[in-house]
Parts: structure tokens; sequence; C-alpha cells
């Protein structure tokens, strides 16, 4: 069925597939002819991902929660205060059977997926007596106490945790880009030490260079400013300069129509402004960076802009915002190789940290080799005894041959069948008035006379 546009304006709070409930096209193609082209009504629209580890378990419920008519009327009316104190949560107790079902399914199999994690996390590091009741606590995505059903408080805790975890996502970003740029000066430390003075000072003077090319770049306009939004407007849109209105450029740009620039839709505007400093082609360029620069490009717009703090940029709040001085008359914007990213104090203490772990890799490691060392020793010292003992038989075998005795074979049954010893019915045949002597054991006849047979 059609997604309703109102949804990513009131489930922010339940995820960034929500706030972005079509994917975002290229600003430079008449949206007119994207949307006889590429869309067909009805037609539903692959979400971006959004990196939560329960972003599946999200998208399912609420494609489930959009086919109940009650729910989605609720939802159309709802505002972000109502999302967040969970008034809309409870709600659900008015759903259809079917839905109600349906989610009680999807909760049961998130419930397996994450004991089935949980296991393969624990057997990893040979764990046993896995309380898998005790470990779902650390999920705070849905109610682990009841994991059959899917209630009101699973719902009212699906919306706080991808609150929070959303909330938290950019700081995230920004804490790893940190640290990428301090594992790069790092590293690059390292391996000036390596050298020796001369080229030591080659290095030093090439990294120098590529700095000073790096920051040769054309101006960057201020993000979300007049000049940087007609920039887009002249040379993404083709379009003339001197005809620039905020109406249509917003219409313009809300490539998925639903009367908000999403987040996505807002980054796709600093593209030029990012060309300008970034090109993939050069040594210079980090497109790292690139993307951290347009992170922080997208979240001075949403401050200067977004007043409710949605995350999402209405027309009235974009107009609003285009009669303010900033946007006729912006301060410079400074670009990533214009600030300092971390101070020597905190590389020092993420160089630390990284001595930390490497320390600690180490001792594992010695330990391993020390598990490994006497695994082997144990492995010889087997194998010595193996053949001892098969040294032994051996000399057992060669000495009941001597005696006379032959060999037992595997059930001690007697390989060879000593003489005289014969299967019943088996006497042995020799010729009348032969002489040949009788086995061992085997007393002789007295021999019997002819006088004896005619005189008893």
């Amino acid at each position: 069925m059609k997604r309703l546009s109102v949804l990513p304006q009131q489930c922010l709070l339940l995820m960034t597939c929500l706030l972005m409930a079509l994917e975002a096209v290229p600003i430079d193609i008449d949206k007119t002819k994207v949307k006889a082209e590429g869309q067909v009504e009805g037609e539903k629209v692959e979400n971006p991902d959004t990196g939560l580890y329960y972003d599946e378990y999200l998208r399912q419920v609420i494609d489930v929660l959009e086919t109940d008519k009650h729910f989605r009327e609720k939802l159309q009316t709802a505002d972000i205060e109502e999302i967040k104190s969970g008034k809309l949560s409870r709600e659900l107790d008015l759903v259809s059977h079917h839905v109600r079902t349906r989610l009680d399914e999807l909760k049961r199999q998130e419930v397996a997926r994450l004991r089935m994690l949980i296991k393969a996390k624990m057997d990893s590091v040979q764990d046993t007596g896995i309380d898998h009741q005790a470990l779902l606590k650390q999920f705070e995505h849905l109610n682990h106490q009841n994991p059959d059903t899917f209630e009101p408080k699973d719902l009212d805790m699906l919306i706080k945790a991808a609150t929070s975890d959303l909330e938290n996502y950019d700081k995230t970003r920004h804490e790893e880009f940190k640290k990428y740029e301090m594992m790069k000066e790092h590293e690059r430390r390292e391996y000036l030490k390596t050298l020796d003075e001369e080229k030591r000072k080659r290095e030093e003077s090439k990294f120098e260079e590529m700095k000073k090319k790096h920051g040769d770049h054309p101006k960057v306009h201020h993000p979300g400013s007049k000049d940087q939004l007609k920039e887009v407007w002249e040379e993404a849109d083709g379009l003339d300069p001197n005809e620039f209105d905020p109406k249509t450029f917003f219409k313009l740009h809300d490539v998925n129509n639903d009367g908000f620039l999403d987040e996505q839709e807002l980054e796709a505007l600093f593209t030029k402004e990012l060309e300008k400093v970034y090109d993939p082609k050069n040594e210079e360029d980090d497109m790292v960076e690139m993307e951290e620069e347009r992170l922080r490009m997208r979240e001075h717009v949403m401050n200067e802009v977004d007043i409710n703090k949605d995350r999402l940029v209405t027309l009235e709040e974009f107009l609003r915002a285009t009669e303010k001085k900033e946007f006729l008359e912006p301060d410079s914007w400074e670009t990533l190789d214009q600030q300092q990213l971390f101070t020597e104090d905190e590389l020092k203490e993420f160089e630390n940290h990284i001595s930390q772990q490497e320390d600690e890799l180490r001792k594992k490691a010695e330990e391993l080799q020390k598990q490994k060392e006497e695994l082997q020793r144990q492995h010889d010292q087997l194998q010595a005894q193996k053949q001892e003992l098969q040294q032994v038989v051996k000399q057992m075998e060669q000495k009941k041959l001597q005696q006379g005795n032959p060999p037992a074979g595997p059930g001690g049954e007697l390989k060879i069948q000593p003489p005289g010893e014969h299967k019943a019915g088996d006497a042995p045949q020799h010729p009348a008035g032969g002489d040949q002597p009788l086995p061992p054991g085997h007393a002789q006849e007295p021999a019997v006379r002819n006088d004896q047979l005619t005189n008893p």
C-alpha cells in the first residue's frame, strides 16, 4: 500500500526510516520526469538503512502498524509530545486482531534472533551456562519479560530506544571521526620514527605540501545561506540565479513530495560546496573527511532552521529562515582543514590507550603461545608413550616366537596352531606299519606280539 506522507513527520522518534519515507534522488534531475519515469503509484520504496542493530525489526513493526486504519488516523493527529509520552503507544490496544497477531509473531522472531546472537557470542568465548533471559535485559527496544506478545510497552520501548539511539547517532559519528584522525596522525609519527633524518625531513616536507594543496580551494559558501542555495539553483538545477525563489527551491528539493526536507535531502544540497574542497582523484583529499564535513553542514542547517527539533524542515520553517539576517549575510564557513580537530593532550591519551591495547594483545598472544607449546609438549609425550608401548608389544611377540609359543591375535586367539593339535575328526593319518613319532605328550602303546593274540 502507499506509504503515508505524514508518517515521517510524526514518527521521527520511531526510526530514521520514518524520517526518510522515500529515498532521495539526485537534485539535478527534473522531479516531474522522475515521478513519471521512476515512480509508480502505490509502489513501495525501500528506505535507507539506519544502522541500528534492530533496524529490520523496527521497519517490520512500522509496516504492520501502517496497515491498521485506526492507528494510522491517530498517528496523523498525534504531536511529538504525545509520541514521547507514550500516549500513542496506548492506541495499540485498539488495533485489529490481525495486526496484533502479526506483531506478536514479529516480536517472537526478534527475541529468537537476539538469543541466537547471544549464544553465538558466548560460544565464541567458550562460555557455558548461558542465561538468555538475563542477557536479553541489555536490549532496550523490547520488553524481554514477555517474549511472546507485543504489548503497548513494547511500542513505547521501541520509540524511546530509537529516539535515544538516533539522537546519539551524530555524536557517535563525530567521535569515530576524531579517532580516525588521531590514528592517522599516530601512524604518521610512528612511521617517521623508522626513517633516518634525511628521509624524515623529506616526508615532513611532503606532508606540509599536501596540507597546503588541500587547503588551496575556492571559497565555501555558508551552508543554508542565500549564496549557497542560489549556487545549487544555478549549477545543479540549471535555473536563472536572478529568478531564485525560496518556495520553488523548497518544492524542487523535496524530492519525495512529502512536504519536508529530511536529512538526506538537506545533505544533497551541499554536494557542490564539498566538490570545491574534495576530489577523490587527489591524494591530499580524504573522502572520510568529506563525509564529516557534510555531516557538520547538515547539523548546522538543522540547528538554524529546524525550530521544533524533529529533524525535519517544513516549508514554513524554511521560509522563515530565509528572512533572517544570517541567510543574507552569513559568517564565513570554516572547513575542517581550518580547524584543530584534536589537541596534543588528546592525541597522547589516545596513544596511551592504543599502547595499553597492544600490551593486552601481546599478553594474550604470549598466553596462547604458552598454551600451544604445552599442548605440543603433551602431544610429544603421548607420541613417545605410544612408541614405547608399540616397542614393548613387539618385543613380547618376538619372545613368544622364540619360546615356541605362537603370537596371539587381536582377540587372544592363536595365529598359528601348534603341531599335533587338530580339530576333531582330523586325526593324523600314517601308513600302516609306519614308524612316524607321536606328538609330544602322547605315550606310545606297547607293541602287541602275535602269540598274545593267539594265547590270551
